[in-house]
């Protein structure tokens, strides 16, 4: 398939990169346009942060933050994914006719997956080391971890499909950052084995690096300043077959794709 890029877009208060600066309807509205127009083919709104040091978020306010972006990018035609961990907003956006949910806890909640299967929405599956919503920091050796991921999606995809889903709506994401441990090692062992992950499932696989602390650490950036690791990263997740990228800045990446694809690479 077609490497897609999809545009993030926190509505957020304390997102670790710009949360704040999008609470406002038309402020975000205005950003997911911007971001549609260059280079996203999906923009992915999340309401409620998972960094470790975010603050709960209500479904209601959640969903209310949500609504007019929503709306609004749809009526311009602009494919939508919601990231959610919550049950509540899950079946909010299913409701909306949103074209992808995304959930950071793998969809750990059964008793929705009847719902999940009677929508047309593709399911973002993403795997992490916590047992809670936000990524906290847990020590996991890097030479686990690549088990520890190919474990859960064995156990969580059967589930799902199990209750109907259809497998074609199905996409793998291995997680990235907090989300692997607190080593950064993890990420990038990951991202060196994503061909593994692709061959044991035969489904596409999503990548989530931009501005990560794993990144950070290495150059010393802060996440702003992170455009330029964040980047090579990016192609070298292109590189090893990521079919989604999940990132700050589309416009970037798809120029760098273009050069990449020039001089005879994939993406």
């Amino acid at each position: 398939m077609t490497l897609k890029l999809l545009g993030i877009l926190n509505i957020t208060e304390d997102s670790f990169s710009d949360g704040g600066r999008y609470l406002d309807p038309q402020k975000a509205i205005a950003r997911g346009e911007y971001l549609a127009q260059n280079g996203a083919d999906i923009i992915d709104l999340g309401a409620a942060s998972s960094n470790p040091d975010g603050k709960p978020v209500a479904p209601d306010v959640e969903i209310a933050r949500l609504a007019p972006v929503v709306a609004a990018l749809r009526a311009k035609g602009v494919p939508v994914s919601v990231d959610t961990f919550s049950p509540e907003v899950q079946l909010w956006a299913v409701g909306q006719g949103v074209d992808y949910i995304n959930d950071v806890q793998g969809f750990r909640h059964p008793e929705i997956y009847e719902r999940l299967a009677g929508s047309q929405a593709k399911l973002i599956v993403m795997h992490a080391v916590q047992d809670g919503a936000r990524a906290e920091r847990v020590a996991v050796s890097p030479a686990d971890i690549l088990d520890r991921v190919l474990t859960f999606f064995g156990r969580r995809l059967p589930r799902l499909e199990a209750a109907g889903i259809a497998r074609d709506r199905l996409i793998l994401d291995p997680g990235m950052g907090f989300f692997l441990g607190s080593d950064p090692e993890a990420s990038y062992e990951v991202l060196r084995h994503l061909e593994t992950l692709k061959g044991a499932f035969s489904l596409p696989v999503l990548v989530s690096v931009s501005r990560k602390s794993f990144l950070r650490k290495i150059t010393g950036k802060a996440p702003q300043e992170a455009g330029a690791a964040t980047l090579a990263a990016e192609l070298f997740a292109a590189a090893k077959g990521a079919d989604y990228i999940r990132t700050h800045e589309p416009g970037a990446l798809k120029d760098g794709l273009l050069v990449h694809r020039a001089l005879g690479g994939p993406g």
